[in-house]
């Protein structure tokens, strides 16, 4: 006889992990399911998805220590701190950030042990419905549940032509894994991960080519940030080179050569040591066996859900990167709690315009809500407060006087519409514009808020008063 579940869930990223941990908290007898081996050791399916193994964890591990050593390197003696010029060991830097993946991935086991999860080795395939039971192949053998979460996540999108091998040409599980100080490294791809990359070994003193496609420059983001970016991207060395075109990639022994075509036309070569891809994620649904249950698919293989992420199915939910909206780990986390809490008949609950968006670059960039070129598209009468962080008493303390605060509100009822941030910790900064965006806090209410002094987060205190031109410090 199968397994029979309340709730399977296909897929242990940040989505399905946090939404079979939640529905075994509500009471369900829950069961997930993941066969991906990433980089285990011993070959056994690990959890946490591409978040955990090769993504959001690992790229923060790298960006740290590349922090540490460029401040070491180059801002220690502002501070009367002296040194001898420091030296990256690149094998134990890999080890650390593979000893934190480790730790983590081991550790949702044991949250799912905790709540009494079974956890199932083995990919997850729709195979039809024997009653109220949804019966989905896991390796080798048959599970039935009632309620089924898809949470497949996405894999990396790879270019027409270019064979990517994860030594010389890589995409994000090979950048991850690069053992040496390129001296030249060109990226295909100037968006989060390519920014990302691109800081990690520019900072160790890799000469680093971002190629972007879009004729703008974090073409989603607010204007002013994209330029406050671009400007201190250029003076920390990265070059970032917009609108071109990418022709062939041939690889050496041990090199690359990209042919492209910039801007305005001309054709170019960038000889490089290491190439990575990144251009995007791909929703891994094609292992689903979607076609032989009817589950509805779009033309990009996402899976189709409404905004309480249903899909065409009855008891078949879906989250994360396989379904539309952000592919962003908290954004997963989010709808797979929501999808758990309204199998129980809560409420449940996940608001695609509070999500925010983080660049862990230096300076970091998040922003939530509107920008202010989609307000003037739309019409809406806004106001706006802007504030450097040059201002700020703490920044300064700090060193980290690059930057802005910028808040914009409507006009008419002071609800606050976006928050921009460029800036250090920009990505803990920003809840507090999530916070206000979700309750509907006007500027005046982020004014009134004391902030702790001196904070960074005074910036925002200074940009909701600067909404009605009453800032203090500016």
């Amino acid at each position: 006889m199968p397994k029979q579940f309340d709730v399977l869930v296909i897929g242990g990223g940040p989505g399905g992990y946090v939404a079979a941990i939640r529905a075994a908290q509500l009471g369900f007898s829950v069961a997930c399911c993941e066969d991906n081996p990433y980089a285990d050791p011993k070959g056994e399916p690990r959890l946490g998805g591409a978040c955990l193994n090769v993504g959001c964890i690992p790229t923060k591990a790298l960006l740290h220590t590349s922090h540490l050593f460029e401040e070491a390197a180059h801002r220690f003696a502002e501070q009367g701190i002296r040194i001898a010029p420091p030296e990256i060991d690149v094998a134990r830097m890999q080890a650390r950030k593979d000893g934190i993946v480790s730790q983590l991935t081991g550790g949702i086991r044991s949250l799912f042990k905790k709540n009494k999860v079974t956890f199932l080795p083995g990919r997850g395939a729709f195979v039809g419905r024997e009653g109220a039971n949804w019966q989905v192949k896991v390796g080798d053998e048959i599970v039935e549940a009632t309620q089924v979460v898809v949470a497949t996540g996405s894999r990396a999108r790879h270019l027409p032509g270019i064979t990517v091998d994860n030594r010389l040409v890589c995409d994000n599980v090979g950048a991850l894994a690069i053992d040496a100080v390129p001296k030249k490294l060109a990226i295909i791809g100037a968006g989060v991960i390519g920014l990302e990359m691109g800081c990690v070994w520019s900072r160790l003193g890799t000469e680093v080519t971002l190629l972007e496609a879009s004729p703008k420059f974090l073409a989603s983001a607010d204007n002013d940030v994209a330029r406050e970016a671009a400007r201190a991207f250029a003076k920390q060395g990265l070059t970032i080179r917009l609108g071109v075109q990418i022709g062939a990639v041939d690889t050496r022994e041990n090199s690359v050569s990209v042919a492209y075509t910039d801007a305005d036309g001309t054709a170019q070569t960038l000889e490089a040591d290491r190439l990575i891809v990144s251009v995007g994620r791909a929703p891994n649904s094609d292992g689903l066996n979607a076609e032989a249950v009817g589950l509805a698919l779009d033309a990009s293989g996402r899976v189709v859900v409404d905004d309480r992420c249903r899909t065409n199915l009855p008891n078949v939910w879906a989250v994360g990167d396989v379904v539309r909206g952000p592919m962003l780990a908290h954004k997963a986390m989010e709808e797979g709690v929501m999808v758990a809490e309204l199998m129980a008949g809560q409420a449940g609950h996940c608001n695609l315009d509070t999500i925010p968006w983080v660049i862990y670059t230096s300076p970091e960039i998040a922003w939530v809500g509107k920008t202010e070129q989609q307000l003037k598209d739309e019409g809406v009468d806004y106001k706006v407060g802007k504030i450097p962080f040059m201002a700020n008493g703490r920044a300064l303390g700090m060193g980290e006087t690059g930057g802005f605060v910028k808040m914009l509100a409507c006009a008419k009822t002071d609800r606050v519409l976006g928050l921009h941030i460029v800036g250090a910790n920009a990505s803990e900064l920003i809840m507090e514009g999530v916070t206000a965006l979700e309750f509907g806090a006007s500027s005046e209410d982020i004014a009134r808020i004391c902030h702790g002094h001196p904070t960074l987060s005074e910036a925002i205190h200074e940009a909701a008063l600067a909404c009605d031109k009453r800032a203090l410090h500016a």
